[in-house]
């Protein structure tokens, strides 16, 4: 019984932990932009301490990741607006997925509200209540998977922003960085071509 007890609480806490991680990934993909921009603007005119210590505060606030080895570091202003670029870069990246779990909640989880009908040529239809569930279903799996490039995103720049406090990178981190937002252009205007 002591076995059960031990494991049940270990196979609840991980579910528990990924959807926690996912949630704290989607509120800190949805700064990325808004903090980069602003980085960009206050960083050449002085406001280069307060925008390095933004993203710290986000790294560990929203992330709940370890705080810098090093945080007396002052990075310079090129580091600052090299580091807010790149941020930009996954910002507008992460606009997509974002976009994906909008979509979800609103054609998926709310379509029958969303969608007042008729149901005819709906997938799952005639009735409502099929279409319903047939768009629900079809969302789930696009929702982790903009979840899960949430979570990939927001550990890129995570360690990015390390990167300001003095910790060498690895060298895959900047091609990966520029890869991503390379692979999120590619999907945008693949996406906007099918509108």
């Amino acid at each position: 019984m002591s076995a059960t007890a031990t494991a049940q609480p270990t196979s609840r806490s991980r579910p528990y932990r990924l959807a926690r991680r996912a949630g704290r990934s989607l509120a800190y993909c949805a700064t990325l932009t808004p903090v980069a921009l602003f980085t960009l603007v206050k960083a050449p005119t002085g406001g280069r301490d307060a925008a390095v210590e933004r993203w710290r505060a986000l790294r560990t606030g929203l992330l709940a990741a370890p705080p810098a080895g090093a945080p007396g570091r002052r990075p310079g202003t090129l580091a600052v607006l090299g580091h807010a670029l790149l941020s930009l870069l996954l910002g507008l990246v992460a606009l997509l997925p974002l976009g994906v779990e909008v979509l979800m909640v609103l054609r998926g989880v709310l379509y029958g509200l969303v969608d007042p009908g008729p149901y005819d040529h709906s997938w799952g239809g005639p009735s409502r209540g099929g279409a319903w569930l047939a768009h629900f279903l079809v969302g789930l799996p696009l929702a982790a998977g903009g979840l899960a490039a949430l979570i990939g995103i927001a550990a890129v720049h995570q360690r990015l922003t390390r990167r300001l406090d003095g910790e060498r990178s690895p060298a895959w981190l900047l091609p990966t960085t520029l890869l991503i937002a390379a692979a999120g252009a590619v999907l945008f205007v693949a996406w906007t071509h099918q509108i």
